[in-house]
């Protein structure tokens, strides 16, 4: 910051926060953040942005100079819910306001290669990889990760778009010039058990606090479901959760960090990629009976206090995609269900499109007329089935 002075922490109720971004993740910042007492206002080229519900919208693109100043001149701090933004639209704003996470977090982020070498600096395993930036470093890059691959754009690339397998030569050579000859990193295919992820928030004084372990089902590259508290390991567990605390330690990160990763047969956890913000995985949180990833997001940014943000209940999360026209989801049916909870975002409809999620929480008491408390496992068990109930209702016969 060059011309303002940093504010006082924690900020004072009725301040501004500034967020870049108006989709479903802003929406439901601007909703924690009102919560506890502050107002929001964000940036989005979207007439339609699903955050102008509950939030001031500025409808502008992203690196409009004027745009910028207003919003850097009514916010106490700013912060994000997407990666992909302009070098100079973060550094335009860090002149005159505080940029949670900081811009260096974002550029690591947002380029896969950058983002590789980063997470090895700070300590932590990824799998087998190869930067290609050019067509000279396709020579040897398969054999260089095991001979199988994913090929995925260095940027831009999310929900399984930017990416392509490859086993041989040939197929890396035409799936690059697929993908457009862009810069490149060829990841090696990893024989994992589980894809987990795990979050940490940290504010500006510097307390840390970490989220559950989330176990994460991926279906044609997009996330299909998110799970707490199906029997992972302690060690699992506290592993994953001491990654967090490092890289947001070493990267001195304020806001919120989310990590995915590859679980291997013999316990050893691969990061896959970071996201400097809420994360799909993680809107299990707002109902599990603890602070969710959006309040611990907006009290990291605000220097609120912390705590670790774990559901309290196991719980999961099911998206919920565009569907193809006359198979809309019977909502009643699903909200029948004990323990759902269902959050439409507001979107058009398209098919494929993340249009909302529901919630399954797990029961704590028996249903029977003595009201006998549940084991965890007979929890786990009766979520597990309430969730498997909410796939087929929204995408047909599915076993978890």
């Amino acid at each position: 910051m060059s011309s303002l002075e940093a504010p006082t922490f924690p900020l004072a109720p009725n301040s501004v926060i500034g967020i870049l971004g108006g989709g479903q993740l802003a929406m439901m910042l601007s909703i924690a953040a009102t919560e506890l007492g502050f107002l929001t206002a964000f940036i989005d080229p979207d007439p339609h942005a699903p955050a102008q519900k509950v939030s001031n919208h500025i409808e502008s693109a992203f690196a409009n100079p004027e745009t910028l100043l207003l919003l850097a001149q009514a916010a106490q701090v700013i912060t994000l819910e997407f990666e992909n933004v302009p070098d100079q639209v973060l550094e335009q704003l860090e002149h005159s306001v505080l940029v949670y996470p900081a811009k260096e977090i974002f550029k690591i982020s947002r380029n896969r290669v950058l983002e590789k070498k980063a997470l090895v600096v700070a300590g932590l395993q990824v799998a087998p990889y190869w930067a290609i930036l050019g067509g000279p470093q396709l020579e040897g890059a398969l054999v260089g990760v095991g001979g199988k691959g994913i090929l995925k754009t260095a940027e831009l690339g999310y929900d399984g778009k930017g990416q392509k397998r490859v086993s041989s030569e040939a197929e890396l050579r035409a799936a690059w010039l697929e993908l457009g000859e862009v810069p490149c990193v060829l990841e090696g295919i990893v024989p994992f058990v589980r894809e987990l992820s795990v979050q940490v928030a940290r504010n500006p004084q510097g307390e840390i606090a970490v989220s559950g372990v989330y176990h994460n089902t991926h279906v044609a590259g997009i996330l299909r479901r998110s799970v707490f508290g199906d029997h992972l390991e302690d060690g699992t567990r506290e592993n994953a959760q001491n990654m967090a605390r490092t890289l947001a330690e070493k990267w001195n990160v304020v806001g919120l960090l989310t990590l995915e990763l590859f679980e291997l047969a013999d316990g050893t956890l691969l990061v896959n990629e970071i996201a400097p913000r809420v994360h799909n995985s993680g809107h299990l949180t707002q109902n599990g009976g603890n602070i969710s990833q959006f309040e611990a997001q907006i009290r990291a940014v605000t220097g609120l206090p912390l705590r670790d943000f774990a559901p309290g209940l196991p719980c999961m999360m099911v998206n919920v995609l565009g569907w193809e026209e006359g198979c809309e989801p019977d909502w009643s049916a699903i909200l029948r269900i004990p323990g759902t909870h269902l959050h439409l975002y507001g979107k058009k409809n398209r098919a494929g499109r993340k249009l909302g999620h529901v919630n399954i929480v797990a029961s704590s008491r028996g249903s029977g007329s003595s009201g006998a408390g549940l084991s965890v496992r007979e929890q786990i068990s009766e979520m597990l089935e309430r969730g498997a109930m909410v796939e087929r209702l929204l995408f047909g016969q599915v076993a978890l």
